[in-house]
């Protein structure tokens, strides 16, 4: 089990890394918002859940592509930016910024030679828009279940196979699907460049994006967070879950 203090002391490292990425965004003219556990961190904590060991962002497919340009250029020396072009021995598809002062050994990759970059992490995904039709939907959801199957082990994908060719096949499929940003009857939907968790949101219920406070200072998130995390959760979010529910990454925290 992960100390407290380095726990704490791990998120500190990830809250300076969401903050630089925030004034690139902010720089560059680019859209994100806050998902997943560290959204549902924001609108029941006010920051981290008090046990999660990683940041979730996401992005508009046009404006993630634009960051993966200028990543490397932009950000600072404590920050390693991993991209499976980046990092050869990297599986996934979706892109990390890896903290070059903290590592973290994730329970699945417990007793394991890992040659890829493990520092602690904020995860970054691309998203898309979907006509709204029932068609798309059992489509979305086919193709993921096949994603899944063809996807490196991790946390939700422990059954996974890592099939490069694949995947390469059916996020293309889901990339021909995608409308822009400009038609308020979409659906807005996980790429299948991040494989653990397919969503749809109404258009009109994330934007226009607004700020909400974490950990003392404000990011952007889904103009209706209530409405995202109901999609993303079937259980009452806002409740606590008993200890043995509380999911987290980490076996090991290192301080570099």
């Amino acid at each position: 089990m992960i100390d407290p203090k380095d726990l704490r002391k791990a998120q500190l490292i990830m809250l300076e890394m969401l903050v630089e990425f925030d004034l690139i965004c902010k720089k560059h003219k680019l859209q994100y918002w806050l998902d997943s556990g560290t959204l549902l961190g924001a609108v029941r904590h006010g920051g981290f859940i008090p046990w999660d060991d990683d940041i979730d962002i996401s992005m508009p497919i046009e404006d993630y592509n634009r960051f993966v340009e200028i990543a490397e250029d932009e950000l600072s020396k404590d920050i390693f930016f991993q991209t499976r072009q980046s990092d050869k021995a990297f599986k996934f598809d979706y892109i990390k910024l890896r903290s070059n002062k903290a590592s973290i050994v994730e329970f699945h990759e417990k007793d394991k030679e890992i040659t890829y970059h493990q520092g602690v992490f904020v995860d970054i995904f691309p998203m898309l828009t979907l006509e709204n039709s029932e068609e798309n939907k059992k489509f979305y959801e086919e193709t993921f279940e096949e994603l899944r199957a063809y996807s490196s082990i991790s946390l939700h994908t422990p059954n996974g196979i890592d099939k490069p060719l694949k995947r390469e096949i059916l996020i293309e499929a889901l990339d021909k699907k995608h409308q822009a940003w400009l038609r308020e009857d979409t659906k807005i939907v996980y790429s299948g460049k991040m494989p653990d968790v397919a969503a749809g949101f109404d258009y009109k219920e994330i934007f226009p994006l607004k700020k909400m406070t974490f950990e003392g200072l404000e990011f952007f998130v889904p103009k209706n967070p209530q409405h995202y995390l109901g999609e993303l959760y079937s259980f009452d979010y806002m409740q606590l879950p008993p200890k043995e529910k509380r999911t987290v990454h980490a076996w090991k925290i290192e301080f570099n």
